[in-house]
């Protein structure tokens, strides 16, 4: 791309190709008992908002706020040395624990009680992780029977004393962790961890055959286990399971145009997730189709020193930890991801954004005081906001751009849903050029005559700059006056390195 002009990209937006439904679960996040992000973040009694059970009230209002869907509970990391059944029950009985995941100390005031009760008031759905680094399926149906059924069993009505008279209904629940990760705690080979995850799922539908199951895939797309650990899985489990997890993260090193490719990257590991699942269905000549649960996702800078665990002889509680501070260039990249998502919304059927709250989430606070809103909290909002019926599947021409590793991407991505019952269609549209801005010349004529209801774009000329609790106002989405719809054609100007929604409502 220059950088005399803009250079122009051309869209074809057509109801006529479809992609799929916009699934509300692409909207989720996930809480892990680490660093802050439950106490101080999600519960803190002695907070001057904390409601009658402990939780910070300015924290669900912003994750409600957030748009969230489900939320995965209780790790990561940490469910492959969790006993759940020391979080349940008296809070003066519960026993404190290292958790040797992340050298801290669990005081396990917060277990499945206690987040059935946020989950409700936050309105999400909660998609629970079983242990099978140090556990197995034994423990794994003994936390379903407490979770998920009524009563009249030793472990259903220890719940129902505990003050849960009816089950909590869990339809989603993870098998395990990265369990190829050699930081896991209980790291297995796929063929161990293939075996173990079948027992377990096979047990868990025994007592409801209707559970929404995920094995875990590979830890992330550089692991060297990476597609033979999910051929190897999935040949254990593939008529068990509905779901394969996908974990990928990403970190800015000081190249913003490389930075920005984080989307093109992610696209490209989806497709290699779904080539290795239909390997597998096709090998087992099955009718059942298994798809993805992107359930960790985000940007983390975790070669920063926040990041790095405590060590040596102290274990404390709530350390922070992955406490990283978003910039703009941050939130476009997420912004990003989700249009990624979306896009693939036939085959990824949930997602979750890592994490929710003070560790590399959107929303952040201080013990004892404020809450505000980082960077990444805008176009995650604004995306589960309005995104509604169907993902359209665009035709695009974009100009391509290259990082200082990844060659020749498109400088615009970009996604648009259709909510035919509400007469709106909506497109979603980053910039990905770290230089120039981007001229989007969209052919809308199969949508009829529209009418620009809404047109907003975040981005700002320090594409480094962050929002703080002192300041976290002074960058917000603001409306883009450029965006026009006449003649059966729709354009507007994205400056680089940002991220625009153009809400369209259709005119009969």
């Amino acid at each position: 791309m220059g950088t005399s002009e803009s250079a122009a990209a051309k869209v074809t937006i057509d109801p006529s190709f479809t992609v799929g439904p916009v699934r509300r679960r692409t909207f989720g996040a996930f809480v892990e008992h680490l660093g802050r992000c439950v106490y101080t973040g999600i519960f803190e009694p002695e907070h001057a908002t904390a409601d009658e059970d402990g939780f910070r009230t300015d924290v669900l209002e912003l994750t409600r706020e957030l748009g969230v869907s489900t939320v995965r509970y209780p790790g990561g990391n940490f469910v492959s040395g969790y006993r759940w059944e020391d979080g349940v029950g008296p809070v003066e009985q519960r026993p404190a624990r290292l958790d040797l995941a992340w050298h801290s100390t669990d005081p396990n005031l917060v277990g499945v009680d206690e987040f059935a009760k946020w989950s409700a008031k936050a309105g999400v759905e909660t998609m629970m992780a079983v242990n099978l680094g140090t556990r197995g399926a034994q423990e794994a149906l003994d936390l379903l029977e407490y979770c998920n059924v009524d009563g009249g069993t030793a472990f259903s009505d220890q719940r129902k004393a505990n003050g849960a008279d009816s089950g909590y209904g869990i339809k989603m629940w993870c098998l395990g962790n990265e369990m190829d990760g050699p930081w896991q705690i209980g790291h297995k080979n796929a063929l161990e961890y293939g075996r173990l995850a079948a027992d377990t799922a096979r047990g868990m539908r025994m007592i409801d055959p209707d559970l929404e199951l995920v094995a875990c895939g590979s830890s992330g797309p550089t692991m060297p286990t990476f597609g033979e650990w999910e051929r190897v899985v999935l040949t254990e489990t593939y008529d068990l399971v509905d779901l394969v997890s996908a974990h990928q993260y990403f970190e800015d090193f000081g190249d913003l145009q490389e930075h920005l490719a984080a989307g093109h990257k992610m696209d490209s590991f989806i497709r290699d997730i779904v080539s290795h699942i239909d390997h597998v269905k096709s090998v087992k000549k099955s009718d059942k189709q298994v798809n993805i649960s992107f359930d960790e996702w985000n940007v983390w800078h975790m070669s920063r020193g926040e990041s790095k665990a405590p060590s040596g002889q102290d274990w404390p509680v709530a350390p922070v930890l992955l406490e990283d501070i978003y910039t703009v260039a941050d939130a476009v990249v997420v912004g990003d991801l989700l249009i990624t998502l979306l896009r693939n919304t036939d085959r990824v059927h949930s997602a979750s954004l890592a994490q929710l709250v003070n560790v590399i989430a959107p929303i952040m606070t201080e013990p004892g005081g404020r809450a505000w809103k980082q960077t990444t909290f805008h176009p995650f909002a604004l995306t589960s906001r309005h995104a509604a019926g169907t993902v359209l599947q665009l035709a695009v021409e974009s100009p391509l751009v290259s990082g200082g590793k990844t060659a020749d991407f498109t400088a615009l991505s970009a996604v648009a849903t259709l909510d035919a019952d509400n007469g709106e269609a909506v497109v979603f549209a980053v910039n990905r050029s770290a230089t120039d801005a981007l001229t989007l010349d969209a052919a809308v004529a199969g949508l009829g005559n529209v009418k620009v209801i809404e047109a907003i774009t975040y981005a700002n000329k320090d594409p480094y700059w962050q929002a703080t609790a002192d300041d976290s106002t002074s960058v917000l989405p603001a409306q883009n006056v450029s965006v026009k719809a006449d003649g059966g054609r729709l354009t507007a100007e994205l400056p680089a390195v940002s991220w625009s929604m153009i809400r369209l409502a259709l005119e009969s």
